[in-house]
């Protein structure tokens, strides 16, 4: 028996009871680190079309097509890992109910290319409609299990499936008429959650959600480094390298580093003690996630243009730096009620990283300041110790 198994686990494997939220030794089961590994496709699709348009001057078009792109991918593992932290029965049904979301989020990833170059979301809302069916069927598998929470399970299967069946209208309507109504049924995506847990909250872990979007972080951040890595790999194969290049991928290394430290830094569960909380945490996450991503389509843009095959400008590296640090900032370090000092330097070095876009070595210049800011940190840490 492991360690995250219940002593009842054949009852559990019968009925879909909720699991208990004060359960220790709660950690992410080999079916959400696969169900994680799938997304890396996707994410890394949405990050190449980002860089294509920097790289191709595309810029506007191709940060609206990356937010909506984006949006869809963290959307659909945001559902699965809450749904998951309440409801992991980790039997037949529910393993099957899992692989059948992650064939979605394949499909999904598909379709990206398409919706990101032509907004042709067909694809796209193919593999979206195969991940939210499997997700109602366990919405209403939970209802038929567990009395107390059966409101609540209910409400998000006819959520769920009603803004699932407007996504399907959404591609009957005009091409352009389908980046209007986007927007629009991405709120009432999100507001479902929101609407179904009013009366009842489903039964989360802390611990186990701030560990899985712990993981979702290290794969937004690893896609950065390997962004940058094959970069740097296919100028140096191709003898463009120069003292420049070497300069960037010095610098990417010194930020994607120093994202992951400052991430870290303070544990998040401790103050996941509410839905309202749990709500403005978990969904400004979006800003983490697709401003850690952006930072590997930036650093690639700004490799080709270290190399001579491109005119992307250091802005697509600093913006999507600053916005994470804030984003971090907002949701990670101030709830901790940190120092007046301490809470002063992340917007400081967000607005010194958003200057360097003006120097002559953005990406270095990022780097070092991100570098700086990670060891004061660290020295404040040391000086209020959790």
């Amino acid at each position: 028996m492991s360690e995250r198994t219940l002593p009842d686990a054949p009852a559990r494997g019968r009925r879909m009871i909720p699991r208990d939220v004060t359960e220790s030794l709660r950690a992410a089961t080999p079916l959400e680190l696969l169900f994680d590994l799938c997304f890396v496709v996707a994410v890394a699709q949405a990050a190449a079309g980002l860089h294509h348009a920097f790289a191709t001057g595309h810029t506007g078009f191709g940060l609206v097509s990356y937010a909506m792109t984006f949006f869809a991918i963290w959307w659909a593992w945001m559902n699965f890992s809450w749904f998951a932290s309440a409801y992991d029965t980790d039997d037949v049904p529910y393993r099957i109910a899992a692989l059948v979301q992650i064939t979605g989020a394949l499909i999904l990833a598909a379709g990206i290319p398409r919706a990101f170059d032509h907004r042709d979301f067909t694809m796209a809302v193919a593999g979206y409609v195969v991940m939210r069916t499997a997700l109602v069927a366990n919405w209403l598998r939970a209802a038929a299990s567990d009395p107390a929470g059966r409101s609540t399970a209910l409400r998000y299967a006819a959520g769920v499936t009603t803004v699932e069946i407007c996504w399907v209208a959404m591609l009957a309507l005009p091409h352009g008429m389908q980046s209007w109504a986007w927007p629009v049924l991405a709120c009432a995506d999100l507001a479902v959650p929101v609407w179904a847990e009013r009366r009842h909250r489903t039964t989360w872990h802390p611990h186990h959600i701030a560990e899985r979007y712990g993981l979702f972080t290290l794969i937004v951040l690893g896609e950065s480094i390997l962004a940058a890595s094959l970069a740097v790999q296919g100028a140096v194969d191709t003898r463009a390298a120069t003292a420049s290049l070497y300069s960037v991928a010095g610098g990417g290394l010194l930020i994607v580093f120093s994202m992951w430290w400052l991430y870290f830094a303070k544990p998040a569960h401790r103050f996941l003690t509410s839905n309202r909380a749990a709500f403005l945490w978990g969904y400004g996450h979006y800003l983490i996630f697709a401003s850690a991503a952006a930072v590997g389509a930036g650093l690639s843009a700004v490799v080709d243009d270290a190399t001579g095959h491109g005119g992307a400008s250091g802005a697509v590296v600093t913006v999507p730096v600053a916005v994470f640090l804030l984003a971090v900032w907002v949701l990670q370090q101030r709830p901790h009620h940190v120092g007046r000092g301490h809470n002063l330097i992340v917007p400081t070095a967000a607005v010194l990283v958003l200057a360097a876009t003006f120097t002559g070595a953005p990406v270095p210049v990022t780097g070092v300041v991100m570098a700086v800011l990670a060891g004061v940190a660290a020295a404040f840490t040391r000086r209020r110790p959790e």
